[in-house]
Order: C-alpha cells, then sequence, then structure tokens
C-alpha cells in the first residue's frame, strides 16, 4: 500500500499580489524536489505543472495539493527536512488558517486517487474523525517529525 496525502490552503491575497510573490515563484522548485525524493510516487498536476488552478470547494481561494508517497516516511522526510519545511513554517505569511487541512489514507501500488476523493475524505475526516479511511498525521505510528515539528510550533506560540 502507499499513502495518498490531501491538503489545503486557502490563499490570504490573489496569487499575483506582490506579498504571494516568494510562494508562487518556489512551488516549481518545491514540485520538483518531491518527485526526487526518495519514496516519492505521484502528484496531481494540470498542463502548468501544479495544481494551483484546480478549483475544489467552489472556492478560487483554495489552492489543492494531492499526493502519493511509498510511505509516510518519505513524505516526513519531503515536509520536513527539505525546503519544503522553511516554506510550511512560514504558511501564516500567505495562507489564513483552515480546519482540518490535512488528510491522508492507504491506497493500492499504482493508484492515482482524483480531488474529488481527496475532497470526500477530508470531508469525513472532518465529520467522523480519524478512521483508516481519512487519518492526519496523529494516525501513523511510524511518524514522528511531524510531532516535533508540531511541539516546536507550540514552543514558539508560547514564547
Amino acid at each position: 500500500m502507499h499513502l495518498a496525502q490531501f491538503n489545503i490552503a486557502r490563499i490570504r491575497y490573489p496569487l499575483d499580489d506582490p506579498r504571494m510573490t516568494e510562494f508562487v515563484d518556489n512551488v516549481k522548485r518545491v514540485n520538483a524536489l518531491a518527485e526526487q525524493i526518495e519514496g516519492f510516487v505521484w502528484r496531481l498536476q494540470d498542463e502548468s505543472g501544479h495544481a494551483m488552478n484546480m478549483r475544489v470547494y467552489d472556492d478560487p481561494t483554495i489552492l489543492p495539493n494531492l499526493t502519493v508517497w511509498e510511505n509516510a516516511a518519505a513524505l516526513e522526510r519531503f515536509v520536513w527536512r527539505t525546503v519544503h519545511g522553511r516554506f510550511y513554517r512560514r504558511r501564516e505569511e500567505w495562507f489564513e488558517p483552515i480546519a482540518a487541512p490535512l488528510v491522508m489514507w492507504w491506497v493500492a501500488e499504482g493508484a492515482r486517487p482524483t480531488l474529488a476523493e481527496g475532497v470526500r475524505r477530508r470531508d469525513h475526516f472532518i465529520a467522523h474523525g480519524a478512521s483508516d479511511f481519512a487519518f492526519g498525521w496523529e494516525h501513523l505510528p511510524e511518524a514522528g517529525l511531524w510531532k516535533s515539528q508540531r511541539g516546536a510550533k507550540l514552543n514558539e506560540r508560547a514564547a
């Protein structure tokens, strides 16, 4: 089985706003890095090479991201141990807080989930909590990097 992850972010400003420049200018770089990480399998993209033009929840301010990884360790390495982590830690500059921005689930090798499936699983996660159908990092006992990053963020807020 492989691990699918779907996440969304609601932009604070239009993508062509100067305050979004650093984020927008690095999307291609971060996506290319993901594709080079051992354990990366697939990511949803359109002709532009990313999914930022795809609409979910009929809301043009929400950017979707859908990827498949061989395992949680590969996804964690990408999220926390690459330049992606630096951008992730700055997410509040570009994105508004949003409930349940991330959901994961297991897929058969070779599966390519759809955007609609990601939305369905996120909605299920919000309505019913973590289950084998849809879950977050805390449902993955082997995932440890997210805990240390979450702890670091809580410590930053307390300071």
